[in-house]
């Protein structure tokens, strides 16, 4: 339970983004009369999942309803036509409807792909380039991105103090009546870090709840093999160490071979030369569902993805060295020599790809829009 004392209170907020640095000075008038308890809000990670780290955020119930309705609401972009859901669709791993780049209220593209949102609590960096060093700060940057919302947060704010349902989910959530940026993008971090996915197919044949076919796990014994030397040897797709389970992901940022001519990506960030080319690795769960795939969306297929790491590996100054890998004689051995699969191979590993999709992730009410 929290108790405000009368008060007034000035606080300033600056945050970073790609583009300009956003103040806002918002005057807190804090109300005296609030005395609201707020629910803890209790995860249920995927017996699949690892332990998160720590969150940093406090989940209550009344937060997490209210970041939801905030998710879902166009209120928050300059004309009142795209919320955060118009570019992350549930069913699609919370991706965006299969576009290659996402759309903005006045019908610019982006250039990136839209990314899938789930298991968000594991990562301490965000978007393709790891601009964002966390969910909050992630969460202002598309309301005054002038490509996609176009809005500012003063206008967006007063729009939603003008809404007497956002005034009392704000009283509940957070014991007072102002309401500023850092706090709706406090509630769209809280609903997000509910978004957890772990129940595929293939965690149910973990846990010997089902069986994969016999393309499936032949295509996971691929995902999980060193790439083949000698015609002699199983077929092996290397995809472990960097998509390695529970997560699929490690979490990094990579050179995955796809351009001999490099783009910025995390040196945008970082300004070292050798981070150029590197991107988030994403997660493989439900990668079935959130074609188009890499940071730009090029390839429209898995079949597409598997057969760039299969021939199609770009060598660069700044290739992941994991890819690189040689024998003691010299002879390169990684991903960047080439897979040699053969066709039923590749569909092999296609196959097991789509073990990872989480029907229950994608259908649960619990992350549908709310109801009123």
């Amino acid at each position: 339970m929290k108790k405000i004392a009368a008060f007034a209170l000035i606080i300033f907020i600056a945050f970073a983004c790609d583009r300009q640095v956003y103040f806002e000075p918002p005057i807190l008038t804090l109300i005296d009369s609030l005395d609201y308890e707020q629910t803890p809000y209790v995860l249920e990670i995927p017996e699949a999942l690892p332990p998160q780290p720590p969150l940093g955020i406090e989940l209550t119930v009344e937060g997490v309803e209210l970041g939801k309705r905030l998710f879902y609401d166009p209120i928050l972009s300059a004309d009142g036509t795209q919320s955060c859901a118009s570019c992350h669709n549930q069913s699609l791993a919370f991706t965006d409807n299969g576009l290659q780049y996402s759309v903005g209220i006045d019908g610019i593209s982006g250039t990136k792909n839209s990314m899938a949102l789930f298991n968000l609590a594991y990562y301490d960096k965000f978007f393709w380039n790891g601009r964002s060093p966390s969910l909050p700060h992630q969460a202002l940057l598309p309301v005054t991105d002038p490509v996609e919302m176009h809005n500012t947060w003063a206008n967006a704010i007063e729009k939603i103090k003008a809404d007497q349902t956002y005034t009392d989910m704000f009283f509940k959530a957070y014991d007072f009546a102002v309401i500023d940026s850092s706090l709706v993008a406090d509630a769209i971090t809280q609903f997000e870090l509910t978004l957890l996915s772990g129940n595929s197919k293939f965690d149910k044949f973990m846990k010997v709840e089902t069986q994969l076919t016999p393309q499936e796990f032949l295509g996971f014994e691929i995902f999980n093999r060193e790439p083949r030397q000698t015609s002699f040897d199983k077929p092996g797709g290397d995809c472990f160490h960097c998509h390695g389970q529970p997560l699929f992901t490690n979490l990094d940022f990579m050179n995955n071979g796809l351009d001999a001519n490099l783009k910025l990506g995390l040196e945008e960030v970082t300004g070292d030369p050798f981070d150029k080319g590197k991107f988030k690795v994403p997660s493989l769960r439900n990668i079935e569902k959130t074609a188009p795939y890499m940071h730009d969306g090029r390839f429209k297929t898995l079949e597409e993805v598997v057969e760039h790491y299969n021939s199609g590996v770009k060598i660069t100054s700044t290739l992941a060295p994991i890819m690189l890998k040689a024998d003691i004689n010299g002879n390169p051995t990684g991903i960047a020599n080439g897979l040699f699969l053969t066709e039923n191979e590749k569909a092999a590993l296609v196959a097991f790809l789509k073990t990872l999709t989480d029907d229950d992730f994608l259908t649960n009410s619990k992350f549908a829009p709310p109801i009123n």
